[in-house]
């Protein structure tokens, strides 16, 4: 897997001098690595856009052919055209094209396992999000903490049939691709046909706003055998795609941070608080897609606890839902991609009002996350997954003393109250780095605290700023 991983990336050197960037090599490799695996697995595609018509061609003819190849497989049905939608080639000299080409085709894909052909995509992914940064970073989540979100939600399709599993902001499908690992791993492999059938093609879905993560995302499940509906849309902004039986039974997401694009409320029937905040909007859209029942995991900067409008939304979320735990997570969980950003995950179950909140703090002196000298490794999260408990639907018997530093903390609905439904201010660990000036935080994480707190103060003037314009401010 390291071999290949480092002899494709390997040819991206090569090609930036093309001015092809990491993103974009991703996405043409997302191509061509579809033809070959296609051909190995005998799938149908029509003759004159097959990797072997392809793999004959060299120069000008080479380039020229590859154009048609993807509008014609764009012009296809199911997912063929799904992938292939609007790909445009990037390629401008034959002879890059040829040398990846033939690099590809020196693999045989299919005959890797789904372990390796998933490491060795996903390990291109990483790099471009590390490398690149401004590549598929913003819609990658690192794999450890999906990772422990999935064991903690145990998401099994094969407790309930039509079980759905779904993720609104899937980036390149990491959530729906753990999930399904997950599940092989506890069957060992060993699923019925008909109900792998089943699983494989009705069980996972999501959606996306941005084209060529969509179609990272397609071919990431499809390297698994998943075939699941990318829907390519807003999911916030536009009107909501649901099963016909009203929602899904669980959610994982994380959903993309800042503010760009979310300059007004969407106008939604099921949102009971109008606000602009993108995050907000998001808890409040994953709510309403939820099945009752059904259980969320999401990940939220800490705006989203303390905004001004936080606790509007969340005094809805604990009334509709059970709100039973919180995970702090650790400062620089997303290095390289938003080293900066504070975030936690927040978990809850649809049909039942917040009685107690449980929180891990994984943050407070805990040494920052760094890309080499201190990388994100499972053991940040072991306590709290044992914290948790083994009922996705936080229903285990939960102990303070399941933490021996004393991270695990229970507050009840009316603390929360009292708290006006702010989370973030339920705090009790002293943070030791404050009083040492050497461990102060990064300039970037400084800078990080101080956009979102202009971003709450601007939220907050332009609430009032439309108030004046209403007529409708008392004094």
């Amino acid at each position: 897997m390291t071999d290949i991983v480092g002899k494709l990336w390997g040819f991206c050197h090569t090609l930036r001098h093309d001015g092809i960037d990491y993103g974009d090599y991703i996405e043409q490799l997302t191509y061509l690595l579809f033809l070959k695996m296609a051909e190995e697995k005998g799938v149908e595609i029509p003759k004159k856009y097959s990797w072997t018509v392809l793999r004959e061609k060299s120069g000008t003819d080479l380039t020229d052919h590859y154009v048609a190849t993807l509008r014609g497989l764009g012009e296809q049905t199911g997912m063929l055209g799904a992938i292939y939608a609007g790909a445009l080639s990037r390629f401008s000299n034959p002879v890059n094209l040829k040398r990846l080409v033939n690099l590809i085709d020196e693999i045989e894909w299919t005959a890797l396992n789904i372990d390796v052909k998933a490491a060795a995509y996903e390990g291109l992914l990483e790099k471009s999000a590390s490398e690149g940064k401004k590549g598929a970073g913003q819609y990658f989540t690192p794999r450890i903490l999906i990772q422990s979100i999935v064991r903690c939600m145990k998401p099994d399709p094969r407790k309930m049939k039509g079980f759905t599993i779904h993720d609104p902001a899937s980036g390149t499908g990491g959530f729906l691709v753990c999930a399904y690992e997950w599940l092989i791993e506890q069957t060992k492999g060993g699923l019925e046909r008909e109900e792998a059938k089943r699983i494989l093609n009705s069980t996972y879905s999501g959606t996306e706003l941005v084209a060529r993560p969509r179609r990272l995302a397609l071919m990431n499940l499809y390297l698994h055998g998943i075939q699941a509906n990318i829907y390519l849309g807003d999911a916030i902004y536009e009107p909501k795609r649901v099963p016909k039986d009203g929602g899904y039974d669980c959610v994982m997401t994380n959903p993309p941070f800042g503010t760009k694009g979310a300059n007004q409320a969407p106008n939604r029937d099921d949102f009971t608080v109008a606000t602009s905040n993108k995050q907000l909007n998001f808890v409040q859209h994953v709510m309403s897609i939820l099945k009752p029942g059904g259980r969320a995991a999401i990940v939220v900067p800490d705006n989203v606890l303390f905004a001004d409008q936080a606790g509007d939304v969340f005094k809805i979320l604990t009334e509709d839902c059970d709100l039973h735990a919180v995970l702090r997570l650790p400062n620089g969980t997303f290095t390289p991609y938003s080293p900066g950003t504070k975030t936690n995950v927040i978990f809850f179950t649809k049909g039942y009002p917040t009685e107690n909140t449980w929180i891990y703090d994984a943050r407070t002196n805990v040494p920052r996350i760094t890309k080499k000298e201190r990388p994100l490794t499972p053991q940040h999260f072991a306590e709290f997954e044992t914290c948790f408990g083994k009922d996705p639907n936080g229903h285990s018997k939960r102990n303070p003393k399941d933490s021996k530093d004393d991270r695990w903390r229970v507050f009840s609905i009316n603390e929360v109250k009292k708290r006006d439904f702010k989370i973030d201010s339920l705090k009790w660990l002293k943070d030791e780095s404050i009083e040492d000036s050497d461990e102060l935080p990064e300039p970037e994480e400084l800078a990080t605290d101080a956009i979102a707190e202009l971003e709450s103060a601007v939220e907050e003037l332009s609430a009032i700023m439309k108030m004046l314009e209403n007529g409708n401010f008392e004094r």
